[in-house]
């Protein structure tokens, strides 16, 4: 995952957004140039803290605003005594305005301005200035030879603003993408930085507004916010005579044959994040596993839907479809789960069934695809979802008007109003069984608990996600059990029980 530090602004934008308000920033009186040049400086201060012995530097620029501010950096490298090349992968003559100043700067104190041909060597820190947030298609040639030599150097590389090659709005790689130790981003955080392929391609990213004051944002609408925990939603504290029966009854249906530990999990989590009171209804084969496991949980075998209904009357929350299966036996539960009027959580096979046709989602409920489960709601490729994750969970969330999280390396929380967050943090060692059932059993709880279904999912993603970083620090071998005492302690430590 991107190794953002907690000083990120909260809102995130898309690529036309910012060049609205860098052109609005133009506009107030700030001269285009002046903002290159605090590109630059931001730039050069953050490639110095990263590599503080380094004195050889390399920029790869093309005929962009990104490749001004590359010109710019490599005259600060210049002027601090380092050995600096810059190799024109555009064509100069194509620069303009600003850019063809900060060239023209650069030629003028004499940095070294060579034509970058294929065989080129790269040395030192590699800058890339190739392309900025403008590029729409698939990266063409010279670009695609040029970032494939970048990336094949083995050298450490910075990128100006975003990875060249990555869409600022999707996070998809178009066609190929630089692969950086640090990302600058300057004016306002570009959504497709913390999504989608960007975990494989921002490294560290850093962000510089450019001294832009906030009423130049005026009213430019936020595309998402990026979940921090100065941001979560609160879980209200508790008062000291609180009982079971304030904090809701969750209730977590699955657990077809060959398939017990993820109903297990969810309901371990559940009871862990605090809901009042816990049930489960599994094969009845899986009853003893179950007192073993959970035995604070009320645990029902039950062979039939029939067996279910008197529960559904006692209950508050219902976490539905881990390990539940696609047979007869999950098809029945799932098909008496639809009719409760009740707040409910879809996951796994609930989703599989859904996207068959064979149910119909209730209202009040939150659905946790993955970008194959979303790909089937959507009756879409998975390499669709992933090509515009923001897009296809706001899209999911308007079909079924519920609210969506879907999961993978930048998840995304959606409302069906428009609203979107996005977290960014995690481990790639949570990229193991149960996860998922850990997730569902979390949101199920925090429902219970009061939340509504959009803070409710926040929380949650929040809580998993950065459960999982901290566990995955111990590296391979990452159980999903590993993440619930995780989630207790960060859930006290965000929303403490007592005040």
């Amino acid at each position: 995952m991107p190794q953002t530090k907690d000083e990120l602004p909260d809102a995130l934008y898309r690529a036309a957004q910012v060049r609205e308000i860098d052109a609005r920033l133009i506009a107030a009186g700030t001269p285009g140039f002046e903002l290159m040049q605090r590109a630059a400086r931001a730039m050069w201060r953050a490639l110095v803290r990263q590599w503080p012995s380094a004195n050889e530097l390399t920029v790869l620029a093309g005929h962009g605003n990104n490749a001004g501010d590359g010109y710019l950096v490599a005259l600060l490298a210049h002027r601090a005594g380092w050995s600096v090349r810059v190799l024109a992968v555009g064509d100069p003559q194509r620069l303009q305005g600003d850019a063809a100043s900060a060239h023209a700067e650069a030629l003028a104190e004499g940095v070294a301005v060579l034509d970058w041909q294929a065989q080129s060597e790269l040395r030192g820190v590699v800058l890339d200035a190739l392309l900025g947030t403008g590029l729409k298609g698939e990266v063409r040639e010279p670009y695609a030879t040029a970032i494939s030599a970048i990336n094949a150097s083995c050298l450490p590389v910075a990128a100006v603003d975003i990875p060249s090659g990555l869409c600022a709005d999707t996070g998809r790689e178009l066609g190929i993408a630089v692969r950086a130790d640090i990302t600058v981003t300057f004016i306002g955080l570009k959504l497709g930085l913390l999504t989608g392929d960007a975990a494989d391609r921002v490294g560290e990213l850093v962000f510089n507004d450019l001294q832009a004051a906030a009423e130049t944002f005026g009213d430019i609408p936020v595309s998402a916010r990026r979940l921090s925990a100065a941001n979560l939603p609160p879980l209200a504290t508790r008062s000291p005579t609180s009982h079971k029966g304030r904090f809701g009854h969750v209730l977590l249906i699955g657990g077809d044959h060959g398939f017990g530990g993820a109903i297990l999990l969810s309901t371990e989590t559940a009871l862990r994040s605090g809901a009042g009171m816990v049930s489960l209804t599994t094969r009845p084969e899986h009853v003893p596993a179950a007192l073993t496991r959970v035995p604070e949980a009320m645990a029902l075998g039950a062979s039939s839907a029939n067996q279910l209904m008197g529960l559904l009357e006692k209950v508050s929350v219902l976490v539905v479809g881990p390990g539940l299966g696609q047979a007869s036996w999950g098809r029945a539960l799932l098909s008496a789960a639809a009719n409760a009027a009740l707040p409910q959580v879809w996951d796994a096979d609930a989703l599989n069934l859904l996207a068959s046709g064979f149910v119909q989602l209730p209202k009040d409920c939150v659905i946790t695809p993955h970008p194959g489960e979303a790909a089937r709601l959507l009756q879409i490729s998975t390499a669709e979802v992933q090509a515009d994750r923001p897009a296809a969970a706001l899209a999911l969330s308007k079909k079924y008007s519920t609210v969506v999280v879907l999961k993978g390396a930048g998840s995304l929380i959606a409302h069906p109003d428009g609203r979107l967050a996005l977290c960014h943090q995690g481990h790639p060692a949570m990229a193991t069984a149960g996860l998922g059932d850990v997730l569902a059993g979390l949101v199920g709880a925090l429902l219970a608990q009061g939340m509504d279904a959009f803070d409710a999912a926040c929380l949650a993603v929040w809580l998993h996600a950065n459960a999982g970083a901290q566990q995955g620090k111990f590296g391979r071998g990452l159980a999903a059990s590993d993440l619930i005492p995780a989630i207790r302690q960060l859930l006290e430590e965000h929303a403490p029980c007592l005040k």
